[in-house]
């Protein structure tokens, strides 16, 4: 299994649960984050943003699916302008479910 990370701008959340939720990926985790990227932030009415709102989130997956997952959030995140977002893959080796302590992996 993976995990993937997206983070991708604040208002295309919509747009990219709804699609994986259609796919078959509902559960995911998100969480409101602020960074900079290559963009370093933007300029507006004479402020200086140098970190802007993101979210991060965060889906784990079986293998054969990361690929389709990173499909589905390129597709409904991307506006092609610089800031749009990364999605960085990482391994998962065992999961507990909390409520039960069952080890899932």
């Amino acid at each position: 299994m993976k995990m993937v990370k997206a983070i991708i701008r604040r208002e295309k959340e919509n747009d990219v649960m709804f699609a994986l939720e259609a796919a078959g990926f509902a559960a995911a985790t998100k969480i409101p984050v602020h960074g900079r990227g290559k963009q370093k932030g933007l300029v507006a009415e004479g402020m200086v943003y140098d970190e802007l709102p993101k979210l991060l989130i965060m889906i784990v997956v079986r293998d054969e699916d990361v690929e389709k997952v990173c499909d589905i959030i390129m597709e409904k995140a991307r506006t092609g302008k610089p800031g749009d977002g990364k999605i960085f893959i990482a391994p998962v080796d065992t999961v507990y479910t909390v409520s039960s302590g069952k080890k899932e992996l």
